[in-house]
């Protein structure tokens, strides 16, 4: 940071907003984050910010988010946990601008069986900018009550009230020809998608397959919530268990599901990929699902399919080149026409890359060698593997590393192909970052030293890269790291003919830096006056126009990361 010495504000419009709205970043779930902070070099010396606060209170399991001009200008992180808290809180300080309670969580006794205790907020919500809505799924004990509630809640990001109409009760609402929702049987894990202003959310049961539970997709219109409509697994179970919740071509839905229950050989929605209409609605068409020949097997076992997700796939060159990725418990990983799913039938190619269940969101990404999916398998490793540019498209193996824990891996890129970097993160095991060449595996970062130790991590977890800084939302905490900052010497400083006053610098690309200023520097720099963001215009190039305080002869100006 830098002090400045000037006269004389107003904010230029942001070069490009910086916005996590939804789980994996994007709706497809390629958990790829486009950050020309995050070099090579940048990211092997990343380091925790030791400053940023981060103070939640409860168990999470879902990733947080990241939405840029919250209350005062100021960037926020989302986190939400099983307590049924969700904060706002401020992305540069982790102080808390805003915070909620949206009921009472269900205690593990109050449960048939399951894992979690006590049960709040599983899955990742979903920001919807354009109204500036925060939308998640809680599971609620009503005071006085012994019925569980899944609410669907809609809460205005920079305020954290609830919008008028919403929650929607999930117990009075959803049904599926003869299948009526009961929550005491289901778990909402699976993090949650708007396509077309219909927030869907998905379901499965809880741990242990207790109870005639099924897979749910539940429908839900941002403009109308009382017009809810759902589609269930016809089977018992089948849970749409995945972590990522739906995937989406931008149209619909795109859905796993898991092993069914005393399905003998009568499939009824279970075991399978499939693409849902809007509302949801399952044209049972073989166009719009796929399911593996051996699925009677594989329910016998409680192999499931739907542990990972459905993750939609691009490869340029390869014929068909629109595809989907399935990972299952059986340690495979499958390759599907996205355009003409199959119905029963075999895959476009399949490879067995896991000695163990793969039930953690995978990610996607490009490099100059090609078109690779990385996911957790043999328990605490990162597997990657390539899919080759070929007719039709094949699957061959590329790298394998310990990430030392169960973590969901994410991708970073400086423009989209260059300097990837393969995240993972040591959940319920050495609980640190670590950073591969996504190429081929190579480390970059090793997870730091005694202050990147962080503590409640979940085996789920993903995190997410904005503006230079890695969060990720772990039990009671959030933590921050950060690329390194070159020193911030302030240039060019110009008294417009205006009365107002600039200045520039040059720092990291993509980076977020914030201006103070004061008229008195015995004044605490906790009280200067945080002015607002510097706005990056061209790629490292930083500007700052001040024109609030005309007139006032003398002021000092300090720039901080972010």
């Amino acid at each position: 940071m830098c002090l400045f010495l000037a006269v004389g504000f107003i904010v230029l419009p942001a070069r490009g907003d910086v916005n996590v709205t939804e789980h994996h970043n994007h709706d497809s779930r390629d958990g790829l984050y486009v950050d020309p902070a995050f070099t090579f070099t940048a990211g092997a010396a990343l380091a925790r910010d030791t400053n940023f606060d981060g103070t939640i209170s409860g168990n999470v399991y879902a990733q947080p988010l990241y939405i840029e001009g919250g209350p005062g200008g100021h960037a926020m992180v989302i986190a939400v946990t099983e307590s049924n808290n969700v904060y706002a809180l401020d992305a540069a300080s982790g102080k808390v601008i805003w915070q909620d309670h949206v009921g009472a969580p269900v205690p593990l006794a109050n449960l048939p069986c399951g894992d979690i205790n006590p049960l709040g907020i599983t899955g990742t919500p979903i920001v919807d900018l354009a109204s500036r809505t925060l939308f998640l799924d809680a599971m609620t004990l009503p005071v006085g009550g012994p019925t569980n509630e899944h609410l669907i809640y809609a809460l205005n990001v920079d305020t954290g009230t609830t919008n008028a109409g919403w929650p929607v009760n999930v117990n009075s609402n959803a049904v599926s020809y003869t299948n009526t929702f009961n929550s005491y049987y289901q778990n909402e894990r699976g993090a949650l998608a708007i396509i077309s202003n219909i927030v869907y959310v998905p379901y499965g049961g809880h741990a242990g397959d207790c109870g005639p539970y099924h897979g749910w997709l539940v429908g839900v219109p941002e403009n109308n919530p009382t017009n809810v409509l759902a589609w269930a697994v016809t089977n018992t179970a089948g849970g749409m268990w995945a972590v990522g919740g739906p995937a989406s071509d931008g149209a619909s839905p795109y859905l796993a599901t898991g092993n069914t229950f005393g399905a003998g050989t009568n499939w009824g929605g279970g075991e399978a990929i499939i693409r849902f209409m809007a509302g949801p609605v399952f044209s049972a068409r073989t166009n719009d699902y796929w399911v593996p020949t051996n699925w009677p097997s594989l329910d016998a076992g409680d192999v499931d399919l739907g542990g990972s997700g459905a993750l939609l796939v691009d490869v340029p060159g390869a014929t068909p080149s629109k595809l989907v990725v399935a990972l299952g418990k059986d340690g495979n990983a499958y390759l599907l026409n996205r355009t003409n799913l199959g119905g029963i039938s075999l895959p476009l190619a399949q490879l067995h890359i896991s000695s163990g269940p793969i039930i953690q969101a995978a990610a996607t990404y490009q490099t100059p060698s090609g078109t690779y999916v990385v996911c957790c398998g043999n328990t605490t490793s990162l597997i990657a593997f390539r899919i080759n540019a070929t007719s039709p498209p094949t699957i061959s193996s590329a790298w394998t590393v310990g990430q030392n824990g169960r973590g969901s891996p994410f991708v970073t890129s400086t423009d989209g192909t260059n300097n990837v970097i393969v995240w993972g993160i040591g959940s319920e095991g050495n609980q640190r970052l670590q950073g591969f060449n996504a190429t081929n595996g190579a480390v970059i970062y090793a997870g730091g030293g005694v202050n990147e130790l962080m503590a409640g991590t979940r085996r789920f977890n993903t995190a997410i890269a904005a503006r230079g800084r890695i969060y990720v939302a772990n039990d009671n905490k959030v933590y921050a790291f950060t690329v390194p900052v070159a020193p911030i010497v302030l240039t060019s400083p110009t008294a417009l003919v205006d009365g107002s006053f600039t200045f520039g610098f040059t720092n990291v690309p993509g980076m977020s830096f914030t201006v103070y200023s004061t008229s008195n520097l015995v004044v605490p720099f906790g009280s200067w006056t945080r002015l607002g963001a510097a706005t990056e215009v061209s790629p490292g190039q930083f500007r700052f126009t001040n024109s609030t305080l005309l007139g006032n002869p003398t002021q000092f100006y300090r720039v901080t990361s972010p």
